[in-house]
C-alpha cells in the first residue's frame, strides 16, 4: 500500500470491486462513418491512444453518451514505442489513474509480464513500480474493455475539421479569459472520401504525434504520425486539425521524439548479458488486486520474461558523435529538435555527458510469442546502417540483427498555457486537449491528462 498516491478505505475498495464485477450493460457500438448519420453525442474524443482511451472511459463512466473517433480501430492501445507502462515519475500516475477507476493501470496488469519496483532502496515517495507489457496482449485487453464499455461508441473515421458556433463571444468559467467560438461537433471523413458530421458540445483532442506529423529516418522526411508496428506502412498525420488550429490562432510548436530500432533477439548473445529477472511476487498497478491480495493476471500464471542489461562503450560514442552529420535536420529548433523530457536520444545523452564512459541499455522482449526486442534507451534516426554499427559496437549485440530501424516524429503541439485547469481551451468553449498535443511524453502522462 506504500505506493498508493491516495488513500482508499476499505469500504470505497469493496464498494469498487463489487461495480467492477456487476454484469456489464453493453451499449458500445463499433460504428463505421458511413453509419453515424449526423449522432448527437455528449463528449467526442479524438484519438485511440492511452489519452484518447482513458478520456474516453472516464466520459462514458459518468454516464455521457461518448463516442471515440479513431482512424482505426485495430490500432486502439497500441504501444507505439516503449512496451512497458510506469517507472520513476510515472509509476505513481498509473496508480492515481486506477484510484479513479481508470483504464490503464488495469490494462497493464492484464498484460503484464515482467514487474519490478524501481528505486526500491530508496523512500516510499520516490519508488517506480513499472512493469513489461506483451505488446499483444495490452492491445487487445484495451479493446476488449472499450468495446464493452458501457455508453462508449467507437468510430473508425478521421477528423478532419471541428465544427464551431462563432455567434457570440462566451465567458469561460475556470479563467476570466473569454474565448471565440463554441464547439459544437466535428466532420469527420469516410473511407471513401465523404465527409460526415458529428454533434456534440464537448470534444477532447488527444491527437498524439500526428498533428502535422513528419517522419524521420537520417536525411529521408515523410509524411506520417507512425509506423504501424514493425511495418513500413505509415498511418497519415492529421492536417486539417492542425489547420483550424492554426486559424483560431493558438500558439503552435514542434516537437520531436523517437523509437529505437527493434532487434531480433535470436540473433543476441544471451548468455554474456546482465539478467533483470522479474520480482516476485509482483506490485500490481491496481488497488483491487493489492487489497486482495491478488497478482497480475500473467505473473498468477507463470508466464513471466528475463529482461538483460548492456551498455554503450566509447566505441559506441564515437560511432555516435562521428555520424551526426546524418541525423534529420527538423523544423523546431533550428534544425535541432525540441524534443520533450525523458526521452533524449543515444546522441542527446552522449553529447551532453561526453565524460560518461557508458549509457545502459536494456533489452525488453515485446512480449510472449515474438523475438523481438526494444532495447531501451537507444533512440536514434540515424540511417539504418549506421544504428546497425551503433548496435554492433555492444556487449552481446555484436552479430545483432534489426527488424525494424527506429525513427523520429516531429508534430505540432499547442503551447499548455493556451489551456485553463480543466484542460479546456480558452479559444474555443468546449474543446478539450490531453496528451502530447499539450508536450507532454509518456503513455502514462497521457492517461492521466485524459
Amino acid at each position: 500500500r506504500e505506493f498508493s498516491s491516495c488513500r482508499l478505505g476499505s469500504s470505497l475498495l469493496a464498494r469498487q470491486q463489487q461495480r467492477r464485477r456487476q454484469p456489464r450493460r453493453t451499449t458500445t457500438t463499433a460504428l463505421s462513418a458511413g453509419n453515424i448519420d449526423a449522432s448527437n453525442f455528449d463528449v467526442i474524443v479524438v484519438g485511440g491512444g492511452h489519452a484518447g482511451c482513458d478520456a474516453a472511459a472516464a466520459a462514458a463512466r459518468t454516464g455521457a453518451k461518448t463516442a471515440l473517433v479513431t482512424q482505426r480501430l485495430d490500432t486502439i492501445g497500441e504501444l507505439s514505442c516503449n512496451p512497458s507502462i510506469g517507472g520513476i515519475g510515472k509509476g505513481h500516475l498509473v496508480r492515481e489513474i486506477d484510484a479513479l477507476d481508470g483504464l490503464i493501470g488495469r490494462i497493464a496488469d492484464e498484460a503484464g509480464i515482467h514487474y519490478r519496483v524501481l528505486n526500491r532502496r530508496k523512500g516510499p515517495a520516490v519508488r517506480g513500480p513499472r512493469a513489461q507489457m506483451d505488446r499483444d496482449l495490452y492491445k487487445a485487453a484495451m479493446q476488449n474493455t472499450l468495446k464493452e464499455y458501457p455508453n462508449l461508441h467507437l468510430v473508425e473515421a478521421s477528423v478532419q475539421d471541428l465544427l464551431l458556433d462563432e455567434s457570440k463571444k462566451l465567458v469561460l468559467d475556470a479563467t476570466s479569459s473569454s474565448s471565440n467560438a463554441q464547439i459544437r461537433g466535428v466532420v469527420v471523413e469516410r473511407s471513401d472520401g465523404s465527409t460526415e458530421e458529428i454533434l456534440s458540445q464537448a470534444v477532447v483532442i488527444t491527437t498524439g504525434t500526428f498533428l502535422r506529423g513528419v517522419l524521420m529516418l537520417g536525411h529521408e522526411r515523410y509524411s506520417g504520425g507512425r509506423h504501424l508496428r514493425d511495418s513500413e506502412q505509415v498511418e497519415p498525420p492529421s492536417v486539417g486539425l492542425a489547420h483550424t488550429l492554426a486559424r483560431y490562432e493558438f500558439e503552435l510548436g514542434r516537437l520531436k521524439t523517437g523509437t529505437p530500432a527493434r532487434i531480433d533477439g535470436t540473433t543476441i548473445n544471451w548468455d554474456i548479458l546482465t539478467p533483470q529477472p522479474s520480482e516476485i511476487p509482483a506490485t500490481p498497478f491496481s488497488h483491487l488486486l493489492q487489497f486482495n491480495d491478488e497478482q497480475p493476471t500473467m505473473v498468477g500464471q507463470g508466464q513471466i520474461i528475463t529482461c538483460h542489461q548492456t551498455s554503450t562503450n566509447e566505441e559506441t560514442h564515437q560511432l555516435v558523435m562521428k555520424y551526426e552529420h546524418t541525423l534529420p535536420i527538423y523544423d523546431g529548433m533550428d534544425g535541432s529538435g525540441n524534443g520533450p523530457r525523458y526521452c533524449p536520444s543515444i546522441y542527446k545523452k552522449v553529447q551532453r555527458f561526453p565524460d560518461r564512459n557508458g549509457h545502459n541499455c536494456f533489452l525488453e522482449p515485446e512480449g510472449l510469442t515474438t523475438d523481438i526486442v526494444y532495447p531501451n534507451g537507444m533512440s536514434g534516426p540515424y540511417p539504418e546502417e549506421i544504428q546497425l554499427k551503433i548496435l554492433r559496437s555492444m556487449k552481446g549485440l555484436e552479430n545483432v540483427e534489426i527488424v525494424r530501424p527506429g525513427y523520429d516524429v516531429e508534430y505540432d503541439f499547442v503551447n499548455p498555457q493556451s489551456l485553463t485547469h480543466t484542460m479546456e481551451t480558452k479559444k474555443i468553449r468546449g474543446l478539450y486537449l490531453a496528451g502530447q498535443i499539450c508536450g507532454t511524453t509518456g503513455y502514462e502522462e497521457a492517461a492521466a491528462q485524459g
